[in-house]
């Protein structure tokens, strides 16, 4: 099928200034764009006064772990909605592939956060997508996924052979075509793993001219894991990171770059000073980041490991509940952070009242302190709550990572089945333009970040822009009825008029429909 896209004003992702033109399409692929086309079309867009841009790239994602569930289509749909038609996925050391066929622990892949309907081999995944997928996908091979297999969740230091059978299936992966690998430093079993391990995934994903994603150690001033008397424990995790980066010569992305809690703002010039001396020292590595001043995480977020370990009839004994509350508003202090900051996305199918509200909401509602309010719910939750932890940023601190050189934009969000959404997951990428008109940022800029500069920096070919043979990925939006509202996490933003996958359309006049046009990306 032949698509005109009309009179509209083409940025073309490269960051160059915009022109008012035309795309035409044919097929799956960009034909020519340019002023004036004569070219004969099946459909013609009257794109006036609207910006015709690549499809955007989200360059932090989990929805490859989605793909094959039975009502799979919700999970996408708000991302395309948003403009989205490619996700990099596989972050923070979770994949549904890398995992032998004979494991014993096929059933902990996604580390509790994810579960995995089929995990697999690389091959086989590619092969159980094929005609399943709503969006494109660019895969990268999780550690955590590659260690489980092997061992679980173990502490254990793997042994030298263990290590060989691991760097085999990381093989498997990165020669099919996966982009590269990830660290999640923060989970299970990632959080085990010795040195000389991460060290040889990192040179084997170098080997393959991968690129390696990380999951910090530490995202605030204070975390498990490093000395408590030291340099904030947000920049020792970047010197972690830096070090085997170093070591194994291999290409990074340092993931969601944040700063939680007020405390860890300071760190916030000494991080994009060494980004940027690193950059100029010849190491390649960069940083994605969030438009939401929250993020998701669960409710046991500032709870001691000692307490949740307590046998229950013991958590409640008066020196427990002394020594927890002291150690949480300590805590709370170290980071700057307080209960007004904990939004309760998800207790239980009992508990819906509470969802949406602060945990200090709450406390009022039911006359209790913050803190035992807080138990309460840890309580009714048997510790399996979700919350979205707040001051991740300012929006001063947005502002100038929107700005910054190294810097580009994901969503690191995923559609809840139950329970109060992400906003991210909705409205992460508009969220970007619309800050973009409130700074004073140009368009071309942003679309660069959302589109081209995202493809260059991950390697994946013939996308992320609007150019002659690439395909055809396309969001068209209206800047001036561009409109979202965080306030309301799974707001449906206004002002994507169009977006099309691999030449077919997901969103027409701004009605979404259902298509499985997107496919696995592979790294040629």
């Amino acid at each position: 099928m032949k698509i005109l896209f009309k009179n509209g004003l083409v940025i073309d992702g490269t960051g160059g200034k915009g022109f008012v033109g035309d795309v035409f399409v044919e097929d799956d692929k960009i034909v020519c764009s340019g002023v004036n086309l004569v070219e004969t079309a099946d459909k013609t867009v009257d794109c006036a006064g609207k910006i015709i841009a690549p499809g955007f790239i989200d360059a932090h994602s989990h929805n490859d772990f989605f793909y094959d569930y039975q009502d799979a289509e919700k999970y996408y749909e708000p991302f395309l909605r948003q403009g989205i038609t490619t996700q990099v996925t596989g972050n923070c050391g979770f994949s549904p592939f890398g995992i032998a066929s004979d494991s014993k622990y096929k059933d902990k892949v996604g580390g509790g956060l994810f579960h995995a309907v089929a995990p697999s081999s690389f091959a086989d995944f590619v092969r159980r997508a094929e005609g399943r997928l709503f969006v494109n996908v660019v895969p990268l091979v999780g550690h955590g996924t590659t260690r489980i297999s092997i061992s679980g969740y173990s502490p254990a230091p793997l042994s030298a052979q263990q290590i060989d059978e691991e760097m085999k299936l990381v093989d498997e992966a990165m020669s099919r075509g996966a982009f590269g690998g990830s660290f999640g430093f923060m989970y299970e079993p990632g959080i085990y793993a010795r040195r000389d391990e991460l060290v040889a995934f990192a040179k084997r994903i170098a080997a393959y001219d991968g690129i390696l994603t990380v999951h910090p150690r530490a995202c605030s001033k204070v975390a498990l894991g490093y000395p408590l008397i030291s340099k904030p424990h947000i920049e020792l995790a970047l010197d972690e990171v830096v070090g085997i980066m170093r070591e194994a010569g291999v290409r990074t992305e340092y993931s969601h770059l944040i700063f939680v809690g007020e405390t860890s703002w300071k760190s916030l010039d000494p991080m994009l000073e060494k980004f940027h001396k690193l950059n100029d020292e010849g190491c390649k590595i960069a940083y994605d980041n969030y438009s939401f001043l929250y993020g998701a995480s669960v409710i046991t977020v500032v709870l001691p490991p000692w307490y949740m370990a307590l046998p229950e009839a013991d958590r409640k004994k008066p020196f427990n509940m002394f020594r927890l509350k002291l150690m949480t508003n300590l805590t709370q202090k170290i980071l700057g952070l307080d209960f007004s900051d904990f939004t309760v996305a998800y207790i239980s199918p009992d508990h819906k009242q509470y969802e949406g509200k602060t945990v200090s909401q709450c406390a009022a509602e039911e006359g209790l302190s913050d803190f035992d309010m807080y138990i309460k719910l840890v309580d009714l939750s048997k510790g399996q709550g979700r919350l979205y932890l707040g001051k991740y940023y300012n929006d001063a601190i947005i502002e100038r990572l929107m700005k910054d050189d190294l810097s580009v934009f994901m969503t690191d969000a995923w559609v809840e089945a139950s329970g109060t959404q992400n906003g991210a997951a909705f409205q992460g990428f508009p969220y970007f333009l619309q800050r973009a008109k409130d700074f004073g940022i140009p368009f071309e800029s942003v679309v660069h970040k959302m589109t081209g500069k995202t493809a260059e920096r991950f390697g994946i070919k013939n996308r992320g822009l609007i150019a002659d043979g690439y395909y055809a990925d396309i969001t068209v939006f209206d800047p001036e009825k561009l409109k979202v509202n965080p306030a309301v996490p799974d707001f449906t933003p206004q002002g994507i008029d169009h977006v099309m996958v691999n030449g077919q359309f997901v969103v027409n006049d701004g009605e979404y429909r259902t298509a499985r046009a997107g496919r696995v990306i592979l790294k040629k």
